[in-house]
């Protein structure tokens, strides 16, 4: 209880710091910074290469209002394996855009949350391990193993409650409140999520540099 409410407490602070800063800041421009388009991301990453995009339905866009998204499979070839890759970003989130959790997003079509919790991976080119949301829903006899975070100025978050906690601080600082959601997804075969896991890792350590290469510093 006492871990809860302290979660609790630091979330209404934030809220009301961040009305306080967007009162305050609505008459300063916001800088938007330059990135390319991810339909521009690799097709090929380390012993990864992409087998299939997937375009994001308007009706899916309208709610997530993203200013860009990106939705690829990638299969390695030498383990048989494969992942999938979304990438939602976000130049603004000063008029009501924000990334929405797939926590929230999964059940709402259909998949069944069995496993929650967050976990350490070490990238490449990077200050130190990332961390990271771990995620396992099923629907029906499928059951997928799912990964995911917030990346924004050289930062990865897995806490909602941090993110907005620094879109806080970066609207202060920088005049800046771009964001991205980055998600890995893995099917479990014969139920072994330790597998699926271990994919999603390798996936994620490949992927890393080029997702860090794209998104805006």
């Amino acid at each position: 209880m006492i871990f809860r409410s302290k979660y609790a407490l630091l979330l209404t602070v934030v809220l009301l710091l961040q009305g306080g800063v967007y009162y305050a800041v609505a008459s300063r421009s916001e800088l938007t910074p330059q990135t390319g388009a991810l339909a521009l991301f690799p097709t090929e990453i380390g012993a990864w290469h992409m087998i299939r995009e997937y375009p994001i339905e308007k009706e899916v866009q309208d709610v997530l209002k993203a200013d860009d998204t990106m939705s690829r499979d990638y299969l390695n070839a030498g383990t048989q394996t494969s992942a999938s890759l979304f990438i939602a970003y976000f130049k603004t989130q000063r008029y009501g855009q924000s990334p929405h959790s797939p926590k929230n997003c999964l059940p709402g079509s259909g998949w069944e949350p069995t496993e929650s919790g967050t976990m350490t991976i070490d990238v490449p080119n990077w200050q130190g391990p990332i961390r990271t949301n771990r995620y396992v829903v099923e629907r029906g006899e499928d059951k997928v193993l799912t990964i995911y975070w917030y990346q924004s100025h050289n930062r990865v978050i897995a806490s909602e409650y941090w993110a907005r906690f620094w879109l806080v601080v970066d609207a202060i600082r920088y005049r800046r409140s771009d964001t991205s959601l980055v998600r890995v997804m893995v099917p479990v075969r014969e139920d072994d999520i330790d597998a699926a896991t271990r994919t999603g890792v390798t996936f994620v350590q490949s992927a890393f540099p080029a997702i860090g290469k794209q998104l805006p510093k």
